[in-house]
């Protein structure tokens, strides 16, 4: 226990630093592909592991090899988190994000995105809205137009008029932003999906199997609202069951926060 008696306070800030750091950045990852990628490291670094251990000489080569070049490599796939990063701190707001001004940005998002589907769906104009979670979207964001703007009713209504060049297409939200309109999404191959269903419908679906996004979308057949998660459907829902279905996803709550939230957006 001597070594105890060596540790100073200024360890005990140096180490209390690198942690909140290494938190935070943990934080900026966590909403993004990089999860996925920090996962694809850490079975490298344990497959070098086991490698030393049984001395398997060929495939400690190639893990050696593969840490070579890796650094370059990590740098190349993480340059838009580590961009991120830096923006926030340039900001000041690295250090700075409390749980009220997520739930109230949470709400904001949810607020403007269902007058959107209300509008739309009184007019029977068709749309896909995504809403990007633990699984990154970057693949499909670059597949259609950036806009990279606060999410706000008029802007979703605007894009999805039709004739509009950007209305044919999903459009993408990660947190408070909207991130892309006219994206494409990959279709559902599923043989058991109903024969009513278009091609927005099959897209959402389509991309709740390959990710953990929540898919809205408005029908400019009929104007009915569904909802896509988890590879399954829910067809022609109501605002309430909507709303609900929206906080608690994107929101995870107490069930008695959850429906004081909900009578409050009744209220509104």
């Amino acid at each position: 226990m001597e070594w105890i008696a060596d540790i100073s306070i200024r360890d005990i800030i140096d180490i209390g630093i690198v942690s909140y750091v290494i938190y935070k950045l943990i934080l900026i990852v966590r909403g993004t592909r990089a999860i996925q990628l920090l996962k694809g490291i850490f079975v490298v670094v344990v497959a070098w592991a086991l490698s030393s251990w049984f001395k398997l000489s060929t495939l400690q080569w190639m893990m050696n090899q593969m840490f070579t070049f890796g650094l370059v490599g990590v740098a190349i796939i993480f340059q838009p988190e580590l961009r991120r990063a830096l923006e926030q701190l340039g900001r000041g707001k690295l250090f700075s994000r409390s749980t009220a001004e997520q739930d109230h940005e949470i709400s904001v998002r949810i607020n403007e995105v269902l007058k959107a589907i209300n509008y739309l769906s009184r007019r029977k104009i068709g749309a896909l809205i995504v809403f990007e979670r633990e699984t990154g979207l970057s693949d499909y964001i670059e597949s259609g137009i950036a806009i990279e703007s606060r999410i706000s009713s008029e802007l979703l209504i605007n894009i999805f008029i039709p004739n509009t060049p950007l209305h044919d297409g999903a459009v993408i939200m990660r947190k408070a932003q909207l991130m892309a309109a006219g994206c494409y999404l990959p279709l559902s191959e599923n043989p058991f999906i109903s024969k009513e269903l278009g091609t927005r419908h099959r897209a959402a679906i389509g991309l709740s199997e390959v990710s953990d996004a929540v898919c809205v979308i408005v029908s400019e057949e009929t104007g009915q609202v569904s909802i896509a998660m988890n590879g399954h459907i829910l067809r022609d829902i109501k605002d309430d069951v909507l709303l609900a279905k929206l906080i608690e996803e994107l929101t995870p709550k107490s069930k008695n926060k959850e429906k004081n939230s909900i009578w409050k957006w009744r209220k509104r």
